[in-house]
């Protein structure tokens, strides 16, 4: 296993932590890397994450770049269709020498699709690291961003079980949580947990922004837990898009059946119907109440805490000056205003979990009452 080879064409901020990842898995294994930017090879090479780089694809090395274990197509959809064609003539013995094509889009069907087209269905399984950071780019990349995430293989009808057995043992070494779907349940799956809300946030938003008034007093007061639910609409506008345009289907079905709910909800708040509304509240919370605490869904957790904090002066940078002597990094820190569903004044964001544990026995030592979020 050391001595596998892996090739990346595009290394971006996912590209990049699984060839980080791996690197940290297989010391000792040979990877390439095809970008366009010049920083992000040099920068990866610089860091020992690729042995080797290039910023095109030709009759020249295309070779190479299918002589391997594992080929990773990372960059952006409409070139990873591009690169497929580049390609396609060293792919075709790929099943031969072993080597696994794999993606990493967040829809299956498009790509798959395009396999079947190509005749390539003998050696892909398509794949989608659940993970993801508001920030973009190889240099915000990181192996643990794929820790404890699921990572979704959709393997096509033709591929062989060793090759799908192999990947899966691939992910596990790299700290992901496999989990095997027919791409088409994958694409139904990702629209209702993460396309959907994704849509939903920004309406809200947007719905906040046409019935404000010229004050903008439904702007100033929407912090606490209208921010905390409409957080991921501010996604990257342009990726969000493009998922809507290539899993539209699933979108829309799904669309359809929330606009249901939302009418029958209507209905019964229009005629006071207490029974019926308080079952759809308990029922929510009772389903909600039984999802597992962790990370590894599509939409990124935030790590926070609310803290009690004294209303005088200094007390904020009290709290940032103690966690930052203590080597405890902070995302973001500022005071709730709306407290209708928050506990606490001070609202503080880590980067990572770990650090919510030790700023809350290190802020209750010193007195403070801390409100871990659920």
């Amino acid at each position: 296993m050391e001595q596998m080879t892996f090739a990346f064409l595009g290394l971006g901020l996912i590209g990049g932590s699984i060839a980080k990842a791996i690197r940290a898995a297989y010391p000792g294994c040979f990877i390439r890397a095809c970008d366009t930017d010049p920083a992000t090879l040099k920068l990866a090479l610089a860091e020992g994450t690729a042995d080797e780089i290039t910023d095109h694809i030709g009759e020249d090395n295309g070779a190479a770049f299918t002589s391997c274990d594992f080929l990773f197509l990372c960059a952006p959809v409409s070139q990873n269709d591009s690169n497929l064609l580049l390609i396609r003539s060293f792919l075709l013995n790929a099943e031969e020498n072993g080597c696994i094509l794999t993606d990493v889009g967040s829809v299956k069907t498009t790509i798959h699709e395009h396999i079947e087209q190509l005749g390539l269905t003998s050696c892909f399984i398509g794949g989608h690291p659940m993970a993801g950071s508001e920030r973009i780019g190889y240099q915000n990349s990181k192996a643990s961003l794929l820790e404890n995430a699921y990572y979704i293989l959709t393997p096509t009808r033709d591929v062989p079980r060793r090759q799908l057995e192999r990947y899966a043992a691939l992910v596990k070494a790299m700290g992901a949580i496999p989990l095997i779907l027919d791409y088409r349940q994958h694409d139904y799956v990702t629209a209702a947990i993460s396309h959907l809300p994704h849509i939903i946030a920004s309406s809200l938003v947007n719905l906040v922004k046409s019935s404000d008034n010229e004050d903008g007093i439904m702007k100033l007061v929407a912090a606490g837990g209208f921010k905390d639910i409409t957080r991921i609409a501010s996604s990257s506008t342009v990726m969000w898009q493009q998922i809507c345009l290539t899993n539209g289907e699933n979108i829309s079905r799904l669309l359809e059946r929330y606009i249901s709910s939302l009418e029958k909800v209507k209905d019964e708040i229009d005629r006071h119907d207490a029974g019926h509304l308080y079952d759809f509240f308990d029922c929510a919370r009772n389903y909600r109440d039984s999802f597992i605490d962790a990370s590894s869904g599509p939409i990124k957790k935030v790590y926070t805490v609310n803290v009690e904090i004294p209303d005088e002066a200094g007390s904020l940078a009290s709290v940032a000056t103690l966690l930052a002597l203590n080597n405890i990094s902070i995302k973001n820190i500022g005071i709730v205003h709306n407290r209708e569903s928050e506990d606490g004044v001070l609202r503080i964001e880590f980067y990572e979990e770990a650090a919510i544990e030790k700023a809350a026995k290190l802020l209750n030592s010193r007195g403070y009452t801390v409100f871990l979020k659920k």
